[in-house]
């Protein structure tokens, strides 16, 4: 969301990545949560300020009626502005938009679906609600009995009571008052990538941290915040994500060939799934987009790898993801403008000589293929394909 206390800062996490990291993500606080990257919609970059409880029991109808949730999208989570007053013992109330929190949790619940909330470890949220500051068990009690199974913890004003070093012990704070109500939830860091979240994230209780700024935006705003990814694959795995920010397919400023791009790069980042867009006015062509099964199964695959770059070409990208069947999914990407073909030979991923090939989006099997596969990418489009060693099945 628009942030009225912190700013990106390009420069500092560079130079993090530039100086080096750990081989290995630091030990983590497990709650056994988010095995596979937690899928679902939050609300912010559709509706902002304006969400209400109407607003959040329609989209978790859609969300239901549309075939989301069978494709696997189950957290249905509210953004900032729900906070209204805390009471004289500090318990926060949602203000006047949300008459019954509880009520509307309970009516997620019947859905099948999870309920998910936010709040700051500042004194207020990014939008002038009321932040966690010194509030946190109570808070934290709060969304236990309210049903609450996730919390995005959004750093906002926390930087003018918190040091940038004290940010881990901030963040920690929640998780262990999280932790005591004995209520399962997952915890969502939001901090934009600051002090290399990544390399700290497990320590604190992370399910998953922003590895970015707010991502709203167009086609080369997803596209700087995905691919700069690489080289953060060492720090995830099953109960622990790198998060680039919410889908903006369907929004409204990225064409279907932009919202497939974001969707494979997503999926082979193995990145958390939060739909952005206004799920009770979709077109056909968006829907197909968020809910191929092919392509988040990428994205779900058990064995929770991050891709990585395996070759790039100026604007022309081709990533890997090794997947639990041992086969390897493969995007090939165009950030030109103009379509042009890319090719990943075998050899480069470790494959052999032949290999057997699948297009993803098109659910096809393309058969055995010699060499290197080849395909047309339009305009900042991408393709997805499933490659197995020759005598495999895909």
């Amino acid at each position: 969301m628009k942030r009225a206390f912190a700013l990106w800062p390009y420069a500092a996490v560079c130079t993090a990545m530039i100086l080096g990291a750990a081989s290995s993500a630091p030990a983590a606080q497990d709650n056994q949560l988010a095995r596979t990257p937690p899928m679902g919609w939050n609300d912010w970059y559709q509706y902002e300020c304006k969400v209400s409880d109407s607003i959040m029991r329609a989209n978790a109808d859609a969300l239901v009626n549309n075939g989301m949730k069978a494709a696997g999208y189950v957290y249905v989570n509210i953004d900032d502005c729900w906070q209204g007053k805390r009471d004289g013992k500090g318990f926060i109330h949602p203000n006047e938009r949300f008459p019954d929190m509880k009520a509307l949790g309970d009516y997620i619940h019947s859905k099948g679906l999870k309920f998910g909330i936010y709040s700051s470890p500042g004194p207020k949220t990014c939008g002038g609600y009321e932040g966690s500051y010194r509030h946190e068990e109570q808070d934290a009690q709060t969304y236990a009995k309210w049903g609450v199974d996730f919390l995005k913890y959004d750093w906002c004003s926390a930087a003018n009571v918190y040091k940038p070093e004290e940010m881990r012990g901030a963040y920690g704070k929640m998780y262990d008052a999280l932790r005591r109500t004995g209520r399962p939830m997952v915890y969502s860091l939001c901090q934009y990538g600051l002090e290399a979240v990544w390399r700290w994230g497990p320590e604190v209780g992370g399910n998953l941290w922003r590895t970015t700024d707010d991502i709203g935006g167009d086609y080369d705003r997803v596209s700087l915040f995905g691919f700069q990814h690489n080289g953060l694959e060492k720090f995830v795995g099953p109960g622990h994500w790198n998060d680039p920010d919410i889908l903006q397919i369907g929004i409204g400023k990225l064409n279907n060939d932009e919202g497939r791009t974001q969707m494979t790069l997503w999926c082979l980042l193995a990145a958390p799934l939060l739909a952005g867009n206004d799920l009770t006015k979709m077109s056909r062509e968006t829907l197909e987009i968020l809910t191929n099964p092919e392509v988040i199964a990428v994205d779900q695959d058990s064995l929770g790898v991050e891709g990585h770059r395996v070759w790039q070409e100026g604007p022309l990208e081709v990533w890997m993801k090794p997947l639990g069947d041992g086969s390897k999914a493969v995007g090939l990407f165009n950030r030109s403008g103009s379509g042009l073909p890319i090719s990943v030979r075998f050899a480069a991923i470790g494959i052999g000589h032949s290999a057997q090939v699948r297009d993803l989006w098109a659910r096809k099997d393309l058969g055995l293929v010699s060499e290197k596969y080849t395909v047309e990418v339009p305009r900042h489009g991408a393709a997805l394909i499933k490659v197995k060693a020759e005598n495999s099945k895909l």
